[in-house]
């Protein structure tokens, strides 16, 4: 079949087109034809070699970690799925590769498409979707009137966080750019701060929950905007030893994740909140509990572009350059 593989860790240079032997499917795999690919800045990043100290990848890899597409065949001991279905998937993070014409998901990290979308739309959602959920459900918990500060509201993933919170009943403010603010106002954010106009930190205070996709001097001005407990959830932030437990990682690395958030977590502590690092998990299982928001409309994809599959090294470019105006970039097979 035709995939897009990483030859080797690096820039654009690394990853082509080839020509790979279709997946194996195992007792509990669901095969799926993909319809549809989500292009994401972790693709840049597993790509350039950022993740490999713990994911390592055997190379080449296909790339990919955002699918929807129809069921071709199940393994023997698949209960909840059948040939035929439309479905939609983060696959597992050891069996990424959505950056092809098939792949074998395990039938717990599979659900349902929300019937209301298009592929495009479906195949834009589930990692954004995924880590929005993990980030302010299974962590922060988030209760409504409570005051959650999403930055980058017009991204992939604050696009889906603004609607989220907002679901969940929160106060909700986002940042942005000057010409993409209106856009945020619209998916349901109370307020929006113009990044390029306007402080934050100067602006903001008392928030419970910040989910920072940025990291750096952002994140850590972002800590000073949180009340006493309030927490801060990063994807971009530097790893911690909560997480360097949860992937079992070795005693090196854990000094090295441990000494990495080191000063992230002091200024966290002296300043009475905390700070986490967020690397999100496949979930069917959450992924059924956001359908409803989706089918519902509580929730809508933002899609800025989608390509065709053999543009898929342009979709890359186009991600890696920043060039999206909002939400996400897609590959279509069909």
């Amino acid at each position: 079949m035709k995939a897009f593989v990483v030859e080797k860790y690096g820039d654009a240079t690394t990853m082509r087109a080839a020509g790979v032997p279709d997946p194996q499917v195992g007792a509990e795999d669901v095969l799926v034809e993909i319809h549809a690919a989500g292009v994401n800045p972790l693709d840049v990043r597993i790509r350039n070699g950022d993740f490999k100290a713990f994911l390592p990848y055997r190379l080449p890899l296909v790339l990919g970690n955002d699918l929807a597409g129809t069921v071709v065949q199940v393994g023997p001991s698949v209960t909840r799925f059948s040939v035929g279905d439309e479905v939609y998937a983060r696959p597992g993070k050891d069996r990424i590769g959505t950056f092809a014409e098939r792949i074998a998901v395990h039938q717990d990290d599979l659900a349902a498409k929300p019937v209301t979308l298009t592929m495009s739309e479906a195949a834009s959602l589930p990692l954004v979707a995924l880590t929005a959920w993990q980030a302010l459900v299974e962590r922060a918990q988030v209760q409504p009137g409570q005051k959650v500060l999403v930055h980058a509201g017009a991204g992939g993933l604050g696009s889906i966080a603004v609607q989220l919170a907002k679901a969940l009943g929160a106060h909700v403010t986002a940042t942005a750019s000057t010409a993409k603010v209106d856009l945020v106002k619209e998916l349901g954010a109370d307020e929006v701060i113009d990044y390029r106009t306007q402080d934050f930190t100067e602006l903001l205070d008392g928030y419970d929950v910040v989910l920072d996709s940025l990291g750096g001097e952002n994140l850590a001005k972002s800590l000073g905007i949180l009340r006493p407990g309030g927490q801060a959830i990063s994807v971009a932030g530097p790893p911690d030893p909560a997480f360097a437990r949860e992937l079992g990682a070795n005693p090196v690395l854990r000094l090295a994740m441990t000494a990495l958030s080191a000063r992230t977590r002091r200024q966290a502590k002296r300043l009475g909140v905390r700070y986490s690092f967020l690397f999100m998990k496949a979930s069917g299982d959450q992924l059924r509990e956001l359908t409803p928001l989706i089918d519902a409309g509580n929730i809508r994809p933002v899609v800025d572009r989608v390509f065709p599959f053999d543009q898929t090294l342009q979709a890359m470019e186009y991600v890696e350059k920043g060039r999206a105006k909002a939400g996400k970039v897609v590959v279509s097979m069909t």
